[in-house]
């Protein structure tokens, strides 16, 4: 930063002959473009070691967390500076430690405490069991694959599917979940990602994903999107997947590019059809989703698990301190994975240092000539669901298995203190429809569980009887019950007419803001006169708002 206050980045500081310029007091800079395996490309050394007194390592659970790493050797330049390392996902492994070299955490803001103040989004999980996945797979005698290879006779589990053995029904099935989940939510629009096995996977995925939903890909292709580092056409679309403006792409398929560094507010759904073995990727990949987007009305999220992944929640160390297990010993060397490289430009490249096999594969970084195993592809196996529960996020932060009813119930009287509170709440809105539109932001969507009771109810019976224990009755019945009070006697007969088609509407469609002069506008009001004409028929608008009130008061009369 100049003393007129612009900062520059590193790489900018650069004369033509590769010298630093110095006089710049804030930079920003990559460890990859300050250094590499040659000499000349460690230009943090133009630096003297005292140059620095702060320097700030972001996502510091990466290279900087490994005592042989190549970006070490910048810290170590700079020893003389404070150096502060953040990040969400604090690694401590057999191989590397956050603790080893940054010490113990000077604060700590935990999960659990960012959702109960407000700033990251609650999440509810749905746990779903493939028979293949539970029992296992053990080819028949003589079975083919589609090459016309005879398949290896063992039992193959969830970690060979997608990786070295492919069972195309169970890929059908996994896209036939998710899309019914969408279109039983109410909203096939929510932004969501498939975390897939590797890159193949998120092709077969996405291709399976678009045959389920052929109507929305119609309108536009980009609704379903593979993301990975080899797909051109889907990293140029990364951006509109993140940007809240952008309706398209909706849905997309990833193997890793995705769990890190994208910041996806508006992602309301997360996939998870790989197992995920690193906590430090596991909290990553939780991470798209807890973003907490005000304008959308994106208030949690839900995680569907295929894998097993999620049981990542019931470990102590999930939400808590990391504990330092890595102990430096020149006996015991850190061993990089095999196929991870990073490319430091100019074609010259060097082991990445993560002790986890870190998310970087899919990043576009190459794989070593002929280390790609051959995937046997299997047809006509079949795949069904064995098992589903959903587990809820409860107010010590910890995952339980709740029934929608048990769940929906204790959340309700967590809002509304007593059957009066509600009810006087109810009386006093306007807008019914605000209490539910309020309630649906918390997550507590009411269509379910009205679903689960199988009765055509109005939201206010569904509160009052799961909540309360009170006798519910359908919308026909409040209707009925309205009609027999003959409460409309006092208005004209084109007044009557459309009080009486609103609350045909209410009944037969479940209408709530009866009030909103916009309903007007659709038939059988329409065939009744114009909008004008209508309200004008109740003296204005503030007598038609008046009438629609009263009916609503009426059909809700007789709970006390």
């Amino acid at each position: 930063e100049r003393q007129d206050g612009t900062t520059v980045d590193l790489t900018l500081a650069l004369d033509r002959k590769r010298r630093i310029d110095t006089a710049f007091e804030v930079y920003l800079g990559l460890y990859q473009a300050i250094t590499g395996p040659e000499e000349r490309q460690k230009l943090y050394k133009e630096f003297s070691p005292g140059f620095f007194d702060l320097i700030v390592i972001d996502e510091c659970h990466r290279g900087s967390a490994a005592e042989d790493s190549a970006w070490r050797e910048i810290l170590t330049h700079f020893s003389g500076a404070t150096q502060i390392g953040l990040t969400a996902t604090p690694k401590e492994t057999e191989y590397v430690s956050n603790a080893d070299y940054f010490g113990e955490p000077i604060f700590t803001y935990s999960l659990r405490q960012g959702i109960s103040d407000g700033f990251l989004a609650p999440y509810k999980v749905i746990k779903v069991h493939i028979d293949r996945d539970v029992e296992g797979y053990r080819p028949e005698l003589g079975q083919l694959d589609r090459d016309g290879n005879e398949v290896e006779d063992r039992i193959y589990n969830a970690k060979d599917f997608d990786r070295t053995l492919v069972l195309d029904d169970r890929t059908l099935l996994t896209a036939k979940k998710v899309t019914e989940f969408l279109k039983e939510s109410g909203d096939r629009f929510q932004k969501t990602i498939v975390f897939c096995v590797d890159q193949e996977h998120a092709a077969r995925m996405r291709q399976a994903l678009i045959n389920e939903n052929k109507d929305l890909c119609d309108e536009n292709h980009r609704y379903v999107m593979r993301i990975t580092g080899s797909d051109k056409d889907g990293q140029d679309q990364l951006g509109n997947f993140l940007d809240p403006e952008s309706k398209y792409p909706v849905l997309v398929t990833t193997s890793r590019l995705l769990s890190t560094g994208v910041d996806a507010q508006t992602c309301r759904l997360i996939v998870l059809d790989r197992t995920v073995d690193s906590m430090t990727e596991f909290k990553q990949i939780v991470g798209r989703g807890t973003r907490v987007h005000e304008d959308t009305k994106k208030f949690y999220f839900t995680l569907i698990d295929f894998r097993g992944a999620t049981s990542h929640f019931a470990d102590p160390q999930f939400d808590g301190d990391p504990v330092q297990i890595y102990e430096p010993s020149e006996d015991d060397p850190i061993t990089p994975p095999d196929d991870a490289v990073v490319d430091f430009g100019e074609g010259n490249q060097a082991p990445y240092e993560s002790g986890d096999g870190e998310t970087i594969i899919d990043q576009g970084f190459p794989l070593p000539p002929g280390n790609q195993a051959r995937k046997i592809y299997v047809d006509g196996v079949g795949a069904r669901i064995v098992a589903e529960r959903v587990e809820y996020l409860d107010e010590n932060g910890k995952l339980v298995t709740e029934s929608l009813r048990g769940f929906t119930k204790t959340a309700l009287k967590k809002r509304f203190a007593s059957l009066d509170d509600f009810l006087r709440r109810w009386k006093s809105a306007d807008r019914k429809q605000a209490i539910i539109d309020g309630l649906e932001a918390e997550g507590l969507a009411l269509d379910a569980i009205a679903d689960e009771l199988g009765k055509n109810l109005d939201p206010f019976d569904l509160i009052c009887h799961v909540a309360f224990d009170k006798k519910p009755l359908t919308r026909r019945e409040r209707a009925e019950n309205v009609k027999k009070r003959d409460v409309f006697t006092k208005y004209n007969a084109r007044a009557r007419a459309v009080l009486n088609a609103l609350l045909e509407k209410y009944r037969d469609e479940g209408v709530l803001n009866l009030d909103d002069a916009n309903v007007l506008k659709v038939t059988p009001f329409t065939a009744m006169g114009s909008v004008v004409q209508l309200i004008k028929a109740f003296g204005g608008k503030d007598g038609f708002e008046k009438a629609v009130h009263e009916l609503q008061d009426a059909l809700y009369q007789e709970t006390a």
